[in-house]
């Protein structure tokens, strides 16, 4: 093990360096592997010598910057950030709008992301596991990297299931997190912690209910909506109409899973029918062969649509039956 001490030279240099509540401190630790702690003015780096030498190279190079007034905590977390993505052997990974790992598997799914690339505004729809929300929170998240957009905003239906906010327990916040929960975990499979978090302090990314949309206009913004098949008609058209100058919309959704209570005609459903004439709407459509997830998750969509097949078969053969006449008893 080794370590060493770098001395800094006043608070305000102490704070540019560590960031906000020491969370580049944590990004740089994730990023090289070394133990790192600050007292008194002085960082201490320990760890492995390879480790602790390039980490004291990353962290003069972030005090370079901030001493020549050229950057503040956010460059120095995105120049840690960068550290780690490029391995630290100053060689980056091959340029790709997605992550090496997050590549369309299929041909519809790549008709998806071209769709998502070239138009303000892009509808997927297919069954549960297609990559529908993973692969538009993929694009978002390289566009944002990109400086093409400023902010990524993330909007589910909070209402799904017949369950209503105003009658489950907890604040506000812990209503409406599950709801929100395969938001959080498409981020968090696709940003480091410690860059999720800064996105969401920073406002960069923002994960709301849609109610939350009303009377907003969204300006260079990417803004995804979820599970959209659960929109009333009035929600959709609400939702299509917040876009701003230099905005991109995303709607994902499987009409075969509406959750709406009875009587109530879905707003996706509705769009794809009232919105298809217009040339820069792309609509892609997914399907069953289309899914990522594990190899029986494909099983089972299959199994259930045969089922439910086989039960609408049923009920239209009850339904031809001939019944007994109620004229006179005949």
């Amino acid at each position: 093990m080794s370590d060493q001490t770098i001395s800094l030279k006043n608070l305000e240099e102490e704070r540019a360096l560590l960031g906000h509540l020491d969370r580049n401190l944590r990004i740089l630790r994730q990023a090289l592997g070394v133990e790192a702690t600050s007292r008194g003015g002085k960082l201490t780096l320990r760890g492995e010598p390879s480790q602790v030498e390039e980490a004291s190279s990353l962290v003069q190079k972030a005090l370079g910057v901030i001493r020549s007034g050229k950057g503040d905590a956010t460059d120095v977390a995105e120049m840690f950030e960068e550290h780690e993505r490029v391995g630290g052997n100053g060689k980056a990974r091959p340029k790709s709008r997605l992550r090496i790992n997050v590549q369309p598997r299929s041909a519809n799914q790549k008709k998806y992301l071209e769709a998502i690339e070239k138009s303000p505004v892009t509808f997927g729809v297919g069954p549960a596991g297609t990559g529908k929300t993973y692969l538009a929170v993929a694009m978002a998240i390289s566009f944002i990297k990109a400086g093409e957009f400023r902010r990524l905003i993330l909007v589910r239906p909070a209402v799904e299931a017949g369950e209503h906010l105003g009658f489950l327990p907890g604040d506000l916040e812990a209503k409406i997190r599950p709801y929100l929960r395969p938001l959080y975990d498409a981020l968090e499979d696709l940003l480091p912690h410690a860059t999720l978090r800064r996105y969401m302090e920073e406002g960069i990314v923002e994960i709301s209910p849609l109610a939350y949309m009303r009377g907003r206009t969204l300006n260079n913004a990417v803004i995804i909506l979820d599970e959209a098949q659960n929109t009333t008609v009035a929600q959709m058209k609400m939702f299509l109409t917040r876009m701003g100058d230099s905005s991109k919309i995303i709607v994902t959704g499987d009409t075969s899973q509406v959750d709406l209570p009875g009587g109530h005609e879905s707003g996706l459903v509705h769009a794809l029918k009232v919105l298809r004439r217009i040339d820069s709407i792309r609509f892609c459509t997914l399907k069953k062969e289309d899914i990522v997830r594990h190899p029986v998750v494909q099983d089972i969509v299959k199994a259930y649509g045969r089922f439910e097949h086989r039960g609408r078969d049923d009920r239209e053969g009850r339904d031809e039956k001939p019944g007994r006449s109620r004229k006179g008893g005949e």
